[in-house]
């Protein structure tokens, strides 16, 4: 084995934890009987994952939206002669049976956590979407469940699965650009105003809005768009930081060797701007991570480039508008939300280029069969990267607006935050907002477990979110 190959295989493939029998029972003839919850959007990804894998069989669909659940079965029918299908509009129910070995979830971010939890109780394993978790107290029993309930728990950080990014890894920790200075990751992606309701809407007829509630209160409904628009609400979603943001920070985590503590510290400056309507998180945000061997810093934008004319498109920084780059003393490594990255030197030369994927649900699959996960993919992992963004949007929330002038002055002379701020206030100039003040957020610290320091109080109380009965995490 070649020393590339070696450092690829030690360093970055991650290592193979051996699981209970009890994750590894399934069906009678050797196949994996899976139920996919949450049928809309990404959960259509996770039905064609199911139906291309050899070993891997569709047992069931679970979806709070009547219609919806009803559309994924005739499509099953009609395009892949898949009958018999198993129907479930409650997920604690998909749990229970006995006749299913895991489950794939693509359900409402506030979701993810508690059935993740209940299944792995019930002997199943779970794959979930990004961010795993809806804060980082949650996030936390998710990985605590893992161990506990001995079943696979898988992120749904998909760069984690893909070769490209490992091989560039293992060129990197040969020390071919030297140390590593600085991880950025960029969410530049168009968010839209969601629009403002006049008085509280009803769900629409086939939801049943309590099931989809979950965890959280019953809450009125202030958003026209029901589907997919509560991203943008904090009950639910957690924003673009939250949304994309974890698969971009889990790269940046991977390039500082995956650091299992929560940061020493974290600011985030930002908010919601260019229109007024029903959403609560930030569309542009900058969040700062205090981290050893060097720092993350992560950008947000929903704006478009200027003018506030959606057609003029969306800012980059050196070309990237969604992906990473990670900035080393002799050059960087760039890539996208894809397969592929390159190296380039300081002048932004190329070096080198990197391409290659797994199907990352697949590799879950595979987990489940063999009874090993890859440590790469497991809930700790992923809950890490997803804390991230959870406490810097937590940051922001107890912080106050402020002139950029001043937040500069605070900054005392961070010249990697300061270049971010001056950037993000050209952007403002450029969309016509430029007497925008920014939010500057409490500055938040942990201890690597809990947060610490004279907002720490503020922020453990804003982290832990109400848990109805019957929708509690079963290892809190």
């Amino acid at each position: 084995m070649n020393r590339r190959k070696l450092l690829r295989s030690s360093a970055f493939a991650g290592t193979y934890s051996l699981l209970s029998p009890f994750a590894k029972a399934v069906g009678s003839n050797g196949e994996l009987r899976v139920v996919v919850i949450g049928v809309k959007g990404r959960g259509s990804n996770h039905i064609n994952a199911v139906i291309s894998h050899k070993k891997a069989r569709l047992v069931g669909l679970c979806d709070i939206d009547s219609d919806q659940l009803k559309r994924r079965v005739v499509e099953m029918e009609k395009r892949h002669k898949i009958t018999g299908l198993k129907t479930y509009s409650d997920y604690r129910k998909v749990c229970e049976d006995k006749n299913v070995d895991a489950v794939c979830i693509a359900t409402t971010n506030h979701t993810h956590t508690v059935i993740a939890l209940t299944a792995a109780a019930n002997g199943k394993d779970a794959y979930t979407e990004k961010p795993v978790s809806h804060n980082v107290w949650e996030g936390q029993k998710l990985a605590d469940g893992q161990a506990k309930y001995g079943t696979v728990i898988q992120h749904g950080f998909q760069r984690r699965s893909e070769t490209c990014w490992a091989d560039a890894f293992a060129w990197l920790k040969e020390g071919n650009l030297g140390k590593l200075t600085l991880a950025r990751g960029f969410c530049y992606k168009p968010r839209k105003s969601i629009g403002k309701v006049e008085a509280p809407v009803e769900a629409p007829k086939t939801v049943n809005y309590d099931l989809w509630s979950g965890p959280r209160k019953v809450l009125p409904i202030r958003r026209k768009q029901f589907h997919y628009d509560w991203h943008w609400q904090s009950p639910y979603g957690n924003g673009d930081l939250g949304n994309q943001g974890p698969h971009q920070l889990d790269v940046c985590r991977w390039a500082l060797g995956d650091p299992m503590e929560l940061p020493p510290a974290i600011l985030s400056i930002g908010g919601r701007y260019g229109y007024d309507d029903d959403g609560d998180t930030a569309n542009t945000q900058i969040l700062y991570v205090d981290q050893k061997p060097a720092p993350i810093l992560f950008e947000v934008r929903g704006l478009p480039k200027k003018g506030l004319n959606w057609k003029n498109g969306m800012p980059n920084y050196r070309g990237v508008t969604i992906g990473n780059v990670i900035e080393y003393e002799g050059g960087s490594l760039l890539g996208g939300h894809g397969a592929s990255c390159k190296i380039v030197d300081k002048d932004g030369k190329l070096v080198k280029e990197f391409k290659g994927g797994q199907n990352h649900i697949h590799n879950f699959f595979d987990a489940c069969l063999s009874g090993k996960q890859n440590s790469l993919h497991n809930a700790e992992n992923g809950h890490h990267s997803a804390a991230l963004a959870h406490i810097g949007a937590h940051a922001l929330s107890l912080g106050k607006e402020l002139p950029p002038e001043q937040i500069k002055a605070s900054l005392k002379g961070q010249a990697q935050i300061t270049d971010a701020v001056d950037r993000m206030m050209a952007h403002f100039e450029a969309n016509g907002i430029g007497a925008t003040k920014p939010g500057l957020g409490a500055p938040l610290t942990t201890d690597g477990k809990k947060f610490t320091g004279e907002f720490g109080a503020a922020a453990t109380k804003l982290d832990r979110e109400h848990y109805r009965e019957g929708h509690t995490l079963p290892n809190a």
